[in-house]
């Protein structure tokens, strides 16, 4: 049997067992349903704990804990999916395969393209809301380490921060194809939303070191371009 799995935001207890945050209760009563004498596994951070459920109360569930590891699912290959902002359940799908799939950083980007409108409080509620996403994924898959989730910023602003390691465009109309690519140990994927990335942004990317490669004869959506994309990466150079 599968053990759930449960993310907890504060570090380790270094005692025999752990009151949960009210996030983390919630998910183990409401969600996950389990109880007193249930076994669970807690993470942070990279390491990890399998226990059992010693109490479980209205608000509150403590665990009585086993031993901490330090245990390593993360790829040797560090992809950021620096990803243009999609519709609806499109970019939450997105986060969530990309973390599967082992990502290191996802940037959410605002670009011509975007027509999700995020003012500062919108964009806090839909950060909190895509940090959730990431959790649950990393709960599922069994990632003890979040991937960094990074402000929502505009393209513009982001094309002068990733520096390091290879830096790759998705284009359909590019003219080099994706076998060529050699990637390093670090890797930047700029994918734009829906439509991609206008002209002049394409441009701006290029000029600034991102190199514009097609993965092949069709059109991919947004979602689909980018977990292929970190498929082809990880089957090619990470840990597949």
């Amino acid at each position: 049997m599968r053990i759930p799995r449960v993310y907890v935001a504060s570090p380790p207890a270094a005692g025999a067992a752990m009151t949960l945050d009210a996030e983390a209760a919630h998910h183990v009563t409401a969600v996950l349903r389990l109880r007193a004498d249930d076994p669970v596994c807690l993470f942070h951070d990279g390491v990890e704990c399998q226990g059992l459920i010693e109490s479980v109360g209205r608000r509150s569930v403590t665990v009585r804990l086993g031993e901490w590891r330090s245990v390593s699912r993360e790829s040797p290959l560090a992809i950021t999916l620096a990803q243009g902002i999609s519709r609806g359940d499109r970019m939450d799908y997105t986060i969530q395969k990309a973390v599967e799939l082992g990502v290191a950083a996802i940037a959410p980007l605002i670009t011509e393209r975007t027509t999700v409108r995020l003012d500062d409080p919108r964009a806090a509620r839909r950060t909190e809301h895509w940090h959730r996403v990431i959790v649950n994924a990393c709960e599922q898959c069994g990632r003890n380490r979040l991937p960094a989730l990074l402000p929502v910023m505009g393209l513009t602003d982001w094309l002068p921060q990733a520096r390091e390691g290879a830096r790759l465009l998705l284009r359909g109309d590019a003219g080099r194809r994706w076998s060529t690519i050699q990637p390093q140990s670090r890797v930047t994927l700029l994918i734009g939303p829906e439509g991609g990335l206008a002209p002049a942004e394409a441009a701006r990317a290029e000029a600034v070191g991102y190199t514009a490669v097609c993965m092949g004869p069709r059109i991919l959506r947004t979602e689909t371009a980018a977990l292929a994309a970190i498929a082809a990466l990880q089957s090619g150079h990470g840990d597949w």
